[in-house]
This record gives C-alpha cells, sequence and structure tokens, in this order.
C-alpha cells in the first residue's frame, strides 16, 4: 500500500495538469446521479431526510463534501437524540459525528 502513495508522488503533476474545464462535465454527471438520488429519501421520517437534505445543501456551500457529510451526521445524531430515538443511532454513527463536532470547535 505503501508503494501505492510513494508512485502517487511522481503522478501528481501528471493529474495537476487537467485543466478544470476538462473534469466539470464529469463533476456535473456526479451531481446529477446524487440530486436523482434525492427522490429515493424516506419523507415520512424527519430524521432520515433532513440530514441528508442537509447534506446535499452543505455540501456546495461551504465548498466542501467532507464539510457536509460532518455537518449531516452530527444533524442525523442530534434528531434521533432530541426525538428520544437513542437506539437507532448506531455507535460507529455516532462516533463520527463527535469527531466531526470536535473538528468543528476546535479547527
Amino acid at each position: 500500500m505503501a508503494a501505492l502513495f510513494i508512485l502517487s508522488l511522481f503522478l501528481a503533476p501528471l493529474a495537476e495538469s487537467v485543466p478544470g474545464y476538462a473534469t466539470a462535465p464529469a463533476l456535473l454527471f456526479v451531481a446529477c446521479l446524487m440530486a436523482a438520488s434525492l427522490g429515493a429519501l424516506p419523507f415520512d421520517d424527519a430524521t432520515d431526510y433532513i440530514p441528508a437534505l442537509i447534506i446535499a445543501l452543505l455540501m456546495p456551500l461551504t465548498y466542501s463534501i467532507a464539510s457536509g457529510i460532518g455537518l449531516g451526521f452530527i444533524a442525523y445524531v442530534a434528531l434521533k437524540a432530541l426525538t428520544g430515538r437513542f437506539r437507532e443511532i448506531n455507535a460507529a454513527v455516532a462516533v463520527v459525528a463527535l469527531a466531526f463536532l470536535l473538528k468543528l470547535i476546535f479547527a
């Protein structure tokens, strides 16, 4: 695995040589795929669809995929906890939400 990281050091300038307008169609296609999946959200439970909508809205507004996903994790855990549905919170999801919350507080 480490050999691949070392190899990426030499291939990084090649990847940087691709201009932004060449990758824009691929990004637009990915955005369309993500938008199409929003229709499959379970709109009968607000604690499920509100975090997904937060993720979809905050990714472009924060210019960061990681920030959007992190705030969605935090919203998911907060909504489940505030509605008293603690059993539905997976321990791994809670740990990730706590990590993102600490990142927001201390970064």
